[in-house]
């Protein structure tokens, strides 16, 4: 793997893990829309400009969830608890 495709493979790993994590707190919204910009400026890299597009729209419509996302302390997510076995 040559370097660009490295970028690519972690930027599109990080959407897919801050995608999972969005639910635990705003900061994983706004991260995911970071990696969606850097997954935008791979396919750039890669003159995959449809790619490039979407990923675009994606990072647009995560930065406006991530402004009116609930912040604070009671807007965190609560911890996952065990079921009782």
């Amino acid at each position: 793997m040559d370097p660009v495709e490295i970028y690519g493979a972690v930027a599109v790993s990080a959407m897919v893990l801050c995608y999972a994590l969005e639910e635990r707190g705003a900061g994983y919204v706004l991260a995911f829309a970071i990696a969606c910009l850097a997954s935008a400026s791979y396919a750039a890299l890669i003159h995959s400009w449809p790619f490039a597009a979407v990923e675009l729209v994606w990072a647009a419509i995560a930065l406006r969830r991530w402004r009116s996302a609930p912040r604070g302390p009671r807007s965190r997510a609560r911890p996952l608890r065990r079921s009782p076995q």
